[in-house]
């Protein structure tokens, strides 16, 4: 065979190979629209910062660790299985819709509030985000709650460990859920403060 057909062969191949290939599977952290929460009697209005995140996170590919591993810390980073924005933009977004949906509140981060009315501005960071395949997310948040115009914020942490089924598939559904629980978590405290601006954190 001369090397030229062996050349032929070797391009068919890795074009076939490549038309085999699995194709990339996109996943969102937001969540289900849930029942509709009424507002509060004055307007409110929330402003949620960019969320700061472990370097290794900030990006569009699935992060996981294998169950059960030998390698011990290692992580894999799995490019067929990615979050439809970068990490940190997915996680930033579902808090803002969870947290403005439970306290029947406005999300003005990319402008619209009105002079006057009661904002609060809201700052996070995932301290710990660990999916685990086949088992478990593991997570640790902290944020601070300022409303604007007064000198005092709030200071609160929260973590959780959500089990997950098999498959990657199960675990972007837990790490879903675990942060639709976290903005569960920052709209109670927020409207704790808003009720009562000396209230203690509650997670």
């Amino acid at each position: 065979m001369t090397s030229k057909n062996t050349l032929l062969l070797i391009a068919a191949a890795a074009w076939l190979a490549g038309c085999a290939s699995k194709p990339t599977l996109y996943y969102t952290l937001a969540g289900p629209p849930g029942a509709a929460r009424p507002a509060m009697a004055a307007p409110l209005f929330i402003e949620l910062a960019p969320v700061v995140v472990p370097e290794r996170l900030a990006r569009p590919q699935l992060v996981v660790r294998q169950s059960g591993s030998a390698q011990g810390p290692q992580v894999e980073v799995l490019e067929q299985h990615r979050w439809s924005s970068s990490f940190e933009t997915e996680l930033r977004d579902a808090l803002a819709e969870g947290i403005a949906e439970r306290l029947g509140a406005i999300d003005v981060t990319k402008g619209g509030r009105v002079g006057g009315q009661p904002l609060w501005r809201i700052a996070v960071q995932l301290r710990q985000f660990d999916a685990v395949e086949n088992a478990r997310v593991d997570a640790a948040f902290s944020w601070s709650a300022l409303r604007v115009g007064e000198e005092r914020s709030s200071y609160c942490q929260w973590s959780a460990s959500e089990p997950v089924g098999g498959g990657i598939e199960a675990l972007a559904q837990g790490a879903q859920r675990v942060s639709a629980k976290a903005a569960e978590a920052i709209a109670r405290h927020v409207a704790a403060l808003q009720a009562d601006p000396a209230a203690a954190c509650q997670s």
